[in-house]
């Protein structure tokens, strides 16, 4: 009898099937690859609407920062002249109410009698009250010789303005931007001008942060108004402007 022989299935190793891993290493890269674009997306937002300032106060706001106020006396004697006394007077004034650290006085190289209207200067500066102490005199160069030098002063202070530039416009009004177009949304130079108006008109830039505090309440004018609410008349003041009714008249009412 023949021994038996162990089949030729039995000496070669078994092949297992690669079908299973392909699917497993697939899934993997598919997990993965969606994870790379979940975290590359994480940080967007998904905007359906226009983002645009349709305000013209959110494209233009007015904002207070420190800006110079500058004062040019050009050289015209020894003396100052009545003009130039006033602007030195209100200039010092203003210095007086709202400057901030000193005064800066340029005087040209180039002019010969800048040192007699520098001293007339000091001296109106004396009279309204700004101590020497305050100036801090330095000569320049002026670009071009040939044209008159004057002495400026400078300060600084707190002042109202728009924080971008006017005359910008990033969109086409035509038909460039058919989206911009379709929106009917307003151009954005549209307003800068009006608010740089505005700013400029501002006596005190603080009461654009905040208002002032009320002034005191006049007891006779009140206790008058009520008299009137109780008898039924009205009494708001009627104002005329033909000339036959006195402001006085008017307030006495």
């Amino acid at each position: 009898m023949r021994a038996n022989r162990p089949s030729r299935t039995a000496k070669m190793p078994r092949r297992l099937s690669t079908a299973p891993r392909l699917r497993t290493a697939g899934r993997l890269a598919g997990a993965a690859a969606l994870a790379m674009l979940l975290a590359a997306c994480a940080d967007r937002v998904v905007q359906t609407g226009s983002i645009y300032p349709a305000d013209h106060r959110d494209r233009h706001p007015i904002t207070l920062s420190d800006k110079p106020v500058s004062l040019d006396i050009f050289v015209r004697g020894a003396a100052l002249d009545g003009r130039q006394r006033d602007d030195v007077k209100t200039f010092a004034a203003d210095y007086r109410a709202n400057g901030r650290g000193g005064i800066a006085v340029q005087t040209p190289s180039t002019e010969p009698g800048a040192s007699h209207t520098l001293a007339a200067i000091r001296a109106a500066l004396d009279e309204a009250g700004i101590p020497r102490r305050a100036l801090a005199v330095s000569n320049y160069t002026p670009a071009d010789t040939t044209l008159a030098a004057p002495i400026r002063l400078s300060f600084r202070k707190m002042q109202a303005g728009v924080a971008g530039r006017c005359g910008l416009w990033p969109q086409d009004l035509g038909v460039g931007d058919a989206g911009f177009n379709a929106r009917n949304e307003p151009y954005w130079n549209l307003g800068c001008a009006t608010q740089n108006n505005f700013a400029a008109q501002i006596s005190d830039p603080v009461d654009l942060v905040r208002g002032r505090t009320p002034g005191a309440i006049d007891p006779i004018r009140r206790t008058a108004n009520i008299e009137k609410l109780r008898e039924g008349v009205d009494p708001s003041t009627q104002y005329r402007q033909d000339g036959q009714n006195a402001i006085n008249q008017a307030v006495a009412q």
